[in-house]
């Protein structure tokens, strides 16, 4: 089942496709998709959204250090 931001995010995305066939930055559609969500469903968004940073900033964090393990510890 899809969230609300989800489902508000491949409305944004499709919107701005039609109306920016030349292109445009994942902030648009990431900012139209929260504005466009119901007030009640802002939190919500917001939780998610700080958990998926976190969980990006964790994963480099370890890729960096596998990295720099298999390089013998070499920056």
């Amino acid at each position: 089942m899809l969230s609300a931001f989800q489902v508000m995010w491949n409305a944004a995305e499709e919107m701005l496709r039609e109306t920016h066939p030349e292109g445009f930055d994942v902030l648009d559609i990431g900012r139209v998709a929260f504005d466009s969500l119901p007030e009640a469903e802002k939190d919500g968004a917001l939780d998610a959204l700080f958990y998926t940073w976190w969980e990006a900033v964790e994963a480099d964090r370890a890729a960096r250090a596998a990295h720099e393990q298999a390089a013998g510890g070499a920056r």
